[in-house]
C-alpha cells in the first residue's frame, strides 16, 4: 500500500516526484484509486480549490491538412469521413462565441486545420478575435497550428490571451506518430507565443501506443515548457486513420494518467479533454479530482457530452463554474 497522502504533501513542499513514484502512480491497484485521486485532489484544491474552468472549441476550418499526423481525422492520410470546409467567416466565428458565452465557458478555443494559418486565415481570425474581446467577457485561445513570431505578435495585439500547440506524446515517440513536422517545430511555436506575451497552452494525447516512460516524460516536457494549460486527451481512435482499432486505455488507467499530471504539474491548469467520453465513460465525474477544467460542447470531428449533462455533472459533484475574466492572470 502506497502512501499517497504523503506524496501529496511532497508535491505541496515543491519537491519533484520521482521516476519511481511516477511509475507507481500509473502501476497502482485499482483498490488504492481512491486514495490517490483524494491525494491528487489536495493539490488541486490548494491551487484552484472547488473550481472548474470550462473552455469550448470551434473548429474553424476542417480537414484538408499537409500533415500525417496518426491520430487525426484530417490528416492528408486519413481516410475517414469528415465534413470539410475552408475557412469559416468572421461572423461565423463570432456567433460560436456567443454560444460558448450561453454555456459560461471562460475561454474560447478557435481552431483551424493545417500546418499553419495563411496571411488570410490570420486575418479573418485577429478581426474576429478583435469583435470577440470587445462584446464577451471571456478569454480567447487560437490553436492554428505552427506560428511564426510575428503571426504570434498579431494575435497578441488582437487580443488573444493563450495558444495552443500540443506537443502530443513524448520527443522519443514523435516520430511514429508523425514525421510531416519535428517535436521541436511544436515546442518552437509554444515559446514564439510565450515570447510573444501570450499565455501557452500545450498538452498531450494518451494511448497512442506509447509506453509509460513517454507519458512521464511528457508530464515533465510540459513542465519544462512552463504551459498554462495543460489538455490531456485521451486517444478516441477513428475509423480511416492511421491509429485506427487501437484501444489501448481503461478509465482506471486514464484517472492514474490525470493524477500523475497533476503531481507533476502541481499549478498548472490541467484539462480533461477528447475523448473523455469514451475512455472515462461512467468515471467521467472522478476526473475532476485531480483535473480542473473540461471542454463543454463538441471537440474537432467528434461530438463531446450535452453542455448540460456537464453542467450537471458540476452541479452534482459540489464543484463551481470558474467563469474567469479577461482581466485576470491567464
Amino acid at each position: 500500500m502506497h502512501n499517497w497522502r504523503s506524496l501529496a504533501e511532497q508535491v505541496l513542499r515543491g519537491e519533484e516526484i520521482t521516476d519511481q513514484e511516477a511509475f507507481n502512480v500509473l502501476d497502482s491497484p485499482n483498490e488504492e484509486l481512491l486514495e490517490l485521486l483524494h491525494s491528487a485532489y489536495l493539490v488541486r484544491k490548494r491551487y484552484y480549490g472547488n473550481q472548474v474552468k470550462l473552455n469550448m472549441i470551434i473548429n474553424t476550418k476542417s480537414g484538408f491538412c499537409p500533415e500525417n499526423c496518426g491520430y487525426c481525422a484530417q490528416s492528408r492520410d486519413s481516410g475517414a469521413p469528415i465534413q470539410k470546409y475552408r475557412m469559416m467567416d468572421k461572423n461565423t466565428i463570432i456567433e460560436g462565441a456567443e454560444q460558448a458565452h450561453r454555456l459560461k465557458s471562460g475561454t474560447y478555443c478557435i481552431v483551424a486545420s493545417g500546418r499553419g494559418p495563411s496571411k488570410r486565415e490570420l486575418d479573418v481570425v485577429t478581426s474576429a478575435v478583435k469583435e470577440i474581446k470587445s462584446n464577451f467577457d471571456m478569454k480567447v485561445c487560437a490553436c492554428l497550428g505552427l506560428l511564426k513570431p510575428a503571426q504570434a505578435r498579431q494575435l497578441k495585439e488582437a487580443g488573444v490571451d493563450r495558444y495552443n500547440n500540443n506537443i502530443n506524446t513524448s520527443e522519443q515517440h514523435h516520430d511514429n506518430i508523425t514525421t510531416s513536422h519535428t517535436y521541436q517545430d511544436r515546442v518552437s511555436t509554444v515559446n514564439h507565443a510565450k515570447e510573444a506575451g501570450i499565455s501557452p497552452c500545450s498538452g498531450v494525447i494518451v494511448g497512442m501506443k506509447e509506453s509509460k516512460q513517454d507519458v512521464v516524460d511528457m508530464a515533465r516536457a510540459l513542465k519544462e515548457l512552463d504551459a498554462d494549460s495543460i489538455p490531456v486527451n485521451f486517444l478516441h481512435a477513428i475509423d480511416g486513420t492511421l491509429l485506427e482499432g487501437t484501444d489501448e486505455l481503461t478509465p482506471t488507467y486514464c484517472l492514474k494518467v490525470l493524477c500523475l499530471f497533476r503531481f507533476i504539474n502541481p499549478t498548472k491548469e490541467i484539462r480533461i479533454s477528447g475523448g473523455r467520453e469514451v475512455n472515462l465513460r461512467s468515471l467521467q465525474p472522478f476526473g475532476l479530482y485531480p483535473a480542473n477544467s473540461i471542454f463543454v460542447g463538441d471537440y474537432l470531428t467528434t461530438s463531446g457530452q450535452e453542455g448540460t449533462k456537464d453542467h450537471q455533472m458540476l452541479e452534482d459533484l459540489g464543484f463551481e463554474v470558474d467563469y474567469v475574466t479577461t482581466e485576470e492572470t491567464v
